[in-house]
């Protein structure tokens, strides 16, 4: 089978297998990104329409009990200027992110103790009071079942929880032995179970990734059917072990985005900071690609330079508003359009 056979096959629905998918990966030409691109927007537009979803990511607190080997904010880093917001900070960064037409907030923050059930059950219940209409995604990492249920009868809608790799080997090798693939895919199956639109994802290109690993990865998606999925490349952090490692490359994480949508065309995709970061129209690139939802940032300003998981992330410093201004005026002319709009999961076909 060709690569365009191989491509064309992911389009009418069908799965191909490990092997199939490693060698796709493996020998994929600009050719062949761009056709699987082309199919994947055709999807993208049926389902949604040339709508861009913004979701108003709030980075409330940096402090991590973790340490994994990739990430900047990890609890091993002495060089981290740590933060917490206060609620009246995270709610007036919802009130502004609701007068200029965000209708989802995502509240994200490393795995901070401080933030126990109660206090997070707090920050869900009062931006659910406020903003009725409004989606709430929290990202804030592996909780019991217990946990999971409390922040949904709260008021949640959404929980991303990147799954970083389905190879439980490749895993190990990205994280302290405290952590297991296994009760990462647990937190994710409970997540779906209550009820939450729910998301995973991955890196492209971190360190040991082989294309073996990303076919189990997109395997992983095809069987678990996430209503999100976030990938983005690998960007090394300096002061972590990864530092001197390669980054991700634009090339890869676009066809993966694509084979993505082609795998599971309903799924919610973002294009993420992480791609605008390597390239400057990167998240536009990753549009084009097949992904229909970008996640500005509405933290305050003073406090976006110390939530930093990888190096050179874009952003910390600009206006919020004409950040997003900016961002508006790419998408409209690549032909899509950003709405004032919850931009939930489509179940049923609506265009």
């Amino acid at each position: 089978m060709t690569n365009r056979e191989k491509i064309d096959w992911l389009a009418k629905g069908q799965l191909l297998s490990e092997e199939e998918l490693a060698g796709l990966l493996r020998s994929k030409t600009e050719e062949d990104r761009l056709y699987a691109a082309g199919l994947a927007r055709t999807l993208t537009d049926r389902y949604y329409g040339r709508k861009i979803y913004f979701r108003g990511l709030i980075e409330f607190t940096n402090y991590c009990k973790n340490n994994c080997y990739y990430c900047g904010i990890r609890a091993g880093n002495v060089n981290v200027v740590r933060y917490r917001m206060k609620p009246e900070e995270i709610y007036a960064c919802c009130d502004w992110g609701y007068r200029t037409g965000f209708r989802t907030f995502v509240l994200q923050g490393g795995e901070d103790p401080y933030f126990d059930d109660e206090k997070i059950v707090e920050l869900v219940s009062t931006i659910r009071d406020r903003y009725p209409d409004c989606a709430i995604t929290l990202s804030i990492g592996e909780k019991s079942k217990e946990s999971y249920q409390r922040y949904f009868d709260a008021g949640a809608n959404r929980y991303l929880l990147r799954h970083e790799t389905a190879c439980p080997e490749h895993y190990r090798k990205l994280h302290p032995p405290q952590l297991s693939l296994e009760n990462r895919l647990r937190c994710l199956r409970d997540l779906k179970d209550i009820g939450y639109q729910t998301g995973c994802g991955m890196m492209v290109g971190s360190p040991y990734q082989t294309e073996e690993n990303l076919a189990q990865d997109l395997l992983y998606i095809g069987e678990f059917r996430p209503e999100m999925v976030g990938i983005g490349p690998f960007i090394p952090h300096h002061d972590t072990c990864f530092r001197d490692c390669q980054a991700g490359t634009l090339e890869d994480t676009l066809f993966l985005l694509s084979l993505i949508r082609l795998i599971h065309p309903r799924v919610l995709l973002p294009a993420t900071t992480a791609l605008g970061t390597i390239v400057a129209d990167g998240r536009e690139q990753g549009i084009l690609a097949g992904a229909n939802v970008v996640m500005p940032n509405i933290s305050p300003t003073d406090m976006r330079k110390n939530y930093l998981l990888y190096d050179n992330k874009i952003g910390t410093q600009d206006d919020a508003a004409e950040s997003q201004r900016r961002l508006e005026e790419s998408i409209a002319a690549i032909g899509y359009q950003v709405v004032s709009d919850r931009g939930d999961y489509c179940w049923e076909d609506k265009v």
